[in-house]
């Protein structure tokens, strides 16, 4: 019989090669995935414009888009304006041409514009909680009847601030 010389020698090699050289080792361990999320909002508000005024009561509508972390509680105040002696329940708007003229407004958290929006919080704010989506807040605004100031364009910044 007769065996092949490459054979021989491939089978002695197999043979005196130590087991472990043909099997693959492993080294395993974890680590640890972390993040933190911190409560955030943004804030967002359109203008609200009265248009034309006739000593007629005007009524207009602003609105506020707040985005905060999901479940996080937040109060939305807004202050009195710039209007020197304006406060946050009577509110005025000056003339940009004649700017010691006032015409006075309201501000309300609600549809029959009864509750007076403010910056109290737990008295004149508006309080929500934060869902995944943006929450959007109407601003009811009023200019009452039988106001009779000068010809002018009126004007008035509201800060609105969210506080969580």
């Amino acid at each position: 019989m007769r065996i092949s010389f490459g054979l021989f020698i491939g089978a002695a090699i197999a043979f005196l090669a130590p087991a472990n050289i043909a099997q693959a080792q492993t080294a395993t361990t974890t680590f640890q995935v972390t993040a933190t999320v911190l409560k955030f909002c943004t804030v967002v508000a359109t203008p609200l414009a009265f248009g034309n005024y006739t000593t007629v009561e005007a009524l207009s509508t602003s609105t506020i888009t707040v985005t905060c972390t999901n479940g996080t509680g937040y109060d939305i105040g807004l202050d009195a304006g710039g209007a020197a002696g304006a406060t946050v329940t009577t509110r005025q708007m000056s003339g940009t041409t004649v700017t010691a003229a006032r015409l006075n407004y309201f501000l309300y958290r609600d549809t029959g514009r009864t509750l007076n929006w403010g910056t109290t919080i737990g008295t004149d704010t508006l309080r929500l909680t934060a869902g995944v989506v943006p929450i959007i807040s109407t601003v009811y605004g009023r200019i009452p009847a039988g106001q009779f100031v000068a010809p002018d364009a009126y004007l008035d910044t509201i800060n609105v601030t969210v506080t969580y």
